[in-house]
């Protein structure tokens, strides 16, 4: 089944204690602890300063951290291959006005009109990528849509986190209009966490209103929800191995961070962000020097 159909109707509100504020908050740390942001005397051109100004959110989903980070003086583009993610994105900003670019692409072969200044991806996006070589294609459309010296900045989940801490356990969770099983059973030789969703949605309108008797009183009193399955596949990768690929890519490491501590990153680290920077060997590609 693909992933983010129905479960996008309800994905915001099973969201709503994830600290999108911190975490935009560092982003934008890190973004002006690595980013030049100058701009040098012969970059004149009003579209060229836009374009270091711009960021990317690379797999946005519905679109809260790619608002905040708008919100933050940025010019957003935000990228995602689930149309029903996208299209609740693209809701909200049609009632906050924000001036947001969204495209419907995979992320493996997304296209921009010019550079960017820097490419976030966050909320375990790059776990979608279930093989190396894909990995590398993304990283590679990065480093050739970077501005010279741009910064990327993304996260992944780590084969601890799957292999150790949630990987065949089982999560529900249970609210008024939407409730959710999520069982998860992690494959150890692959290294791939796969987790089924069960997801219950409240109907707004009664279907059994037109046959009456004590069954559409109790209906009545008992409200009707939908259910919907959906399976998510997402492979665990380790620092060394991401390291390398992040290398294989053409982009500069810089730094490696827990992302749940801010500080170094250990064997027990669940999540980890990388912060690289556009390769100085492909610099020359955008813009001549």
């Amino acid at each position: 089944m693909e992933a983010y159909t129905d479960f996008a109707l309800v994905y915001d509100t099973f969201m709503d204690e994830t600290p999108y504020e911190e975490w935009c908050d560092y982003l934008v740390e890190l973004l002006h602890k690595y980013g030049d942001n100058s701009v040098r005397d012969d970059e004149t051109d009003a579209n060229l300063k836009q374009e270091r100004n711009t960021v990317l959110d690379l797999g946005c989903g519905t679109g809260t951290l790619t608002e905040l980070m708008a919100r933050k003086g940025y010019e957003m583009i935000g990228v995602d291959n689930a149309q029903e993610m996208l299209q609740i994105a693209m809701d909200k900003r049609e009632r906050s006005g924000l001036d947001i670019l969204y495209l419907l692409q995979d992320m493996r072969e997304f296209e921009l009109y010019g550079t960017v200044g820097a490419v976030i991806s966050v909320c375990d996006s790059l776990n979608y990528l279930l093989e190396e070589e894909d990995i590398v294609q993304t990283f590679r459309l990065v480093n050739n849509y970077l501005y010279p010296r741009g910064i990327f900045i993304f996260d992944f989940n780590t084969v601890y986190k799957y292999a150790a801490v949630i990987g065949d356990a089982t999560i529900a969770e249970n609210r008024d209009a939407c409730s959710f099983i999520w069982e998860n059973y992690y494959h150890e030789e692959e290294e791939i966490n796969e987790y089924d969703l069960t997801i219950f949605v409240r109907e707004d309108v009664n279907p059994l209103q037109e046959q009456g008797g004590d069954l559409q009183d109790a209906c009545e009193k008992e409200p009707l929800f939908c259910r919907f399955q959906e399976t998510h596949y997402q492979r665990g990768y380790r620092l060394e191995q991401m390291l390398r690929l992040v290398e294989q890519s053409g982009l500069q490491f810089l730094e490696a961070i827990d992302a749940d501590t801010h500080g170094a990153v250990t064997d027990e680290s669940e999540r980890i962000y990388i912060v690289a920077r556009k390769g100085a060997d492909t610099e020359a590609n955008n813009y001549p020097a």
